[in-house]
């Protein structure tokens, strides 16, 4: 079944967002702290474009040159130092492209699949068949919303159980049809709500960890945005874990961390730092395989080049795994997770 754009659109709240939408369309509709000097720069430049059309101000073009350089500086200088801290709020930003719309941009074909035989469909994660590049894989991700009524539709992206249940089912019918499994990371983290306790919240975070880590096809994790707690554990167990530039993975918020060990939220920008939550701090550590460079600004400044960069990733990645044998993959998945955690006793 070939993609719809239109629907792909609709289901994921992107209508009029496009990657040819200029940056100064989203500039006066969110601006973070730290973006706010070349914001007003732009907005300068913009304004001063409209008066060089009159043919008296046609002099202004000069001016107008070295403003847009002195952008260019800036914009470069801003984003070559983020703090982690900084990060965590491009990773939340709210024009970040989702899980549907690079599903939208590389997928050649997708069939939505919903429900966990048990209980209801959790719309906070999407699943269904799709196509790659001519391979057929089972795509799995987070899906956040768009506004109040489809943030409250996607439930935040904080899946409930049967989220989960409907991953591990999906999941398992990949591996009948010996399909490759893609999921992305993009949840603040699973739903703590107590119906969500009462149809065993924990239990089904550890069923898809554990069932995950016996898959017998290739599994690829990417976070694309937020990559919070078990409820973003809970479908990257992977034999590759790639991470957008931009984006973070932690056991828990930097707002949480505070809470406990410094006992105020307040002091989220100190637990970002401490937890190593960014690409690079991961990379090193060894818990992911690489990072996905986002265009100057973030992903949501370009959703084609960001979607193309990814789609790279998948199929370079996926060409890898698919040549090792199953019993050495699965070894090597353990191995992996295994390693993560370690001590060392004297």
């Amino acid at each position: 079944m070939a993609l719809n754009s239109a629907e792909a659109r609709s289901l994921s709240g992107t209508e009029g967002v496009s990657s040819s939408t200029p940056r100064s369309a989203f500039a006066d509709s969110f601006v973070l702290d730290f973006e706010k000097p070349v914001a007003e720069l732009e907005r300068k430049i913009a304004e001063m474009r409209v008066l060089a059309i009159k043919p008296e101000m046609k002099s202004l073009a000069v001016e107008i040159d070295r403003m847009e350089k002195k952008a260019a500086r800036m914009r470069q200088e801003i984003y070559r130092k983020l703090s982690p801290w900084q990060k965590v709020q491009m990773a939340r930003h709210p024009r970040r492209p989702y899980t549907l719309d690079y599903i939208q941009r590389i997928c050649d074909s997708w069939l939505e699949l919903h429900g966990d035989r048990g209980f209801a469909d959790d719309h906070a994660i999407v699943a269904g068949m799709a196509e790659i590049s001519g391979e057929k894989v089972m795509v799995i991700g987070h899906q956040k919303g768009r506004g109040t009524k489809d943030n409250l539709f996607r439930n935040f992206a904080m899946a409930n159980p049967e989220g989960y249940r409907k991953s591990v089912r999906l999941m398992k019918l990949a591996a009948k049809f010996n399909r490759p499994i893609i999921t992305f990371i993009d949840t603040p983290g699973a739903y703590p709500g107590l119906g969500a306790e009462e149809r065993g919240q924990a239990e089904a975070i550890a069923r898809s960890l554990y069932e995950m880590a016996m898959l017998p096809v290739p599994v690829l994790s990417v976070v694309i945005g937020e990559g919070g707690s078990g409820g973003a554990l809970a479908i990257s167990i992977a034999d590759e874990i790639h991470m957008l530039e931009y984006s973070i993975y932690s056991v828990i918020s930097p707002e949480g961390c505070a809470s406990i060990l410094y006992r105020s939220s307040a002091e989220a920008e100190v637990a970002a730092d401490a937890l190593k939550l960014t690409a690079p701090d991961l990379l090193e550590l060894g818990i992911i395989n690489g990072i996905i460079e986002e265009p100057l600004g973030g992903a949501h400044t370009d959703y084609e080049l960001i979607a193309s960069r990814l789609k790279q990733t998948i199929t370079e990645s996926l060409s890898r795994l698919k040549t090792i044998k199953t019993q050495k993959l699965l070894a090597e998945r353990h191995r992996k997770y295994e390693k993560i955690g370690f001590w060392l006793e004297k």
